[in-house]
Order: structure tokens, then sequence, then C-alpha cells
């Protein structure tokens, strides 16, 4: 068994970057939390990998079950591997699902493996490298197939610019199956000026976009995730009820005309001026006890 489930002592490795990576236990949801230099990454129960801690997980968790049928197996990629949250519940809550994940840090990859094992047979491959490069480099045989394209890609608390852009959501459309879902993880402060930016660069490529966010998150008031969904086919609007009483509440569901001037005024970010997610003040991840 994994030596995180019987010692206190944070079990730890060194990423790329310089940055330090350590597996905790949760002192707040029980299970393991994931930190990268400080910043809570991932949330893990490995008595029940249903239990999605993290507000914005939850709320991803939520689209994915309204996605084809229920139990039905899914084609998923994901764009970050953190300690492979959502990988795991699809694998439980969808069996037989092929799923791919791409991780730049390979040392990141070991400490989740080794301290946070993947259940025995879930068909969950990992690949080394960086995602937008890696989505190029994946099977032939997908392009057109995925059912769940998950981007939630983090360099310490920061997305980096080029997983932001046009050019890149052109190339994760290219692997959806007609009526595939992207989710993108969106993290953003006051004035919302980078959200606002990815929800029209989204819309730029996409034909049907909304987005699912704590209330006080989506009007600017705090820093906080924003999830956006995003489709080349209709997204029933019989979801809408199912996500905003899937929770965690209070929680919004923006779309048609209050997103469109939500993203009002914003540019499309290219590869040309494309910006990372802004920098969280360390105030933002201080829990109270």
């Amino acid at each position: 068994m994994a030596r995180a489930r019987f010692e206190d002592t944070p079990a730890s490795a060194r990423l790329s970057d310089g940055t330090l990576a350590e597996v905790r236990r949760s002192e707040y949801a029980g299970g393991w939390e994931l930190q990268v230099d400080g910043t809570p990454q991932s949330h893990v129960d490995l008595d029940d990998p249903t239990h999605l801690h993290f507000e914005y997980v939850a709320r991803m968790g939520a689209v994915i079950d309204l996605l084809r049928m229920p139990r039905q197996p899914l084609t998923a990629v994901h764009l970050g591997a953190g300690a492979l949250t959502l990988p795991r519940y699809v694998d439980a809550t969808r069996p037989g699902s092929r799923q791919q994940v791409i991780e730049l840090e390979p040392a990141l990859v070991d400490l989740v493996r080794s301290e946070l094992p993947l259940p025995k047979g879930a068909a969950i491959r990992v690949r080394i490298g960086d995602a937008r490069e890696g989505l190029g480099r994946l099977p032939a045989a997908l392009t057109g197939q995925v059912d769940l394209l998950v981007s939630d890609v983090y360099a310490g608390s920061q997305t980096p610019a080029h997983l932001t852009t046009r050019e890149f959501y052109a190339a994760a459309a290219g692997l959806l199956a007609p009526e595939g879902v992207l989710l993108v993880n969106v993290a953003d402060g006051a004035g919302l000026a980078f959200a606002r930016r990815q929800v029209a660069t989204v819309q730029a490529v996409f034909a049907h976009v909304i987005v699912l966010a704590e209330v006080q998150v989506l009007k600017g008031r705090r820093f906080g995730n924003l999830v956006i969904a995003a489709s080349p086919a209709p997204l029933p609007s019989a979801w809408l009820p199912r996500l905003m009483a899937a929770g965690p509440h209070p929680a919004k569901v923006a779309e048609g005309r209050e997103l469109e001037e939500f993203a009002r005024g914003a540019r499309v970010a290219t590869d040309a001026d494309s910006t990372p997610s802004p920098r969280p003040a360390a105030s933002v991840f201080e829990r109270g006890r």
C-alpha cells in the first residue's frame, strides 16, 4: 500500500522548476491533498474517488455526470495530472472509460502514483510532456472521438499563457466528438479581466459555451475558479437546473445573452499576445481553523 496511507509526514518531490510538490493529509476534508509550492492543487479520497472536495472540481463533476447516458463509458483526455482526481472520478462513475492524461512533470506523476495509487484495472494512461504539444502526439484514432477534454494546467499557481489562446482551443476542438465537451478551469480575481478574455477566446472557437461559478466569483468580488464548458453541439437547457442543484452553493450558470455581456469588449487571446492567468495573493489559500 502507499506510504501516504500510514504517515503524517508529507511525501514530497522537487519539480523541474525548483518548486516542491507535497502529498499531505487533508486537515479539512479527509483524504489527501497535493500541494505545489504551497498552492493546493488537488484533493483525493482514496476510499471514495467520487468525493470531489474542491468546488470547481465538483462543478466539473456535475457536467461529466450529464454526458451521454449515466454509467456509459467515456473517452476522455485530461491536460494536467494533479493528483488525478477527475480521472479517478470518471473511472469510478463510468466503468470502462478510456482516459489519457498529459502532464509535464514526471516527478509529480511518480509522487502521485507512489503515494496515491490508482485503482487496479483503471484504463488511465499518463503521458509526459507539455499539454499543448501532447495534444498533437495523441493517437490519431482519438481525433473527433473524445467525449470529454479537461484543461486544468498550472505552473505553480498560474495557467501558462500558451494554454489560453484561440490556437490552443482550436487544437482541442479537433479532438472532440460531435457532442463532446471541453471543460476549462479559469482562476481570476477582481474585475475578471482574464476570465472575460478566456470566455471570449473559447467563444471564438466553440458555438456553445456556458460558465459555472460561485456567485461572488462570477461577479468579480473575490478571487476564485470559474468553469467554462464548451461544445460544438448545443449544451442542453435541461442541464441547467441540474447543474445549479448539484452545487456547491450558491452557484451560478451563465449562458446566452448574460455570457455575451460578460465577455463584451474582451479581446480574443492569441499566440501573439496571450498572458498567463493572474497570480493569486498568498492569502487566497489561507484557511481558518
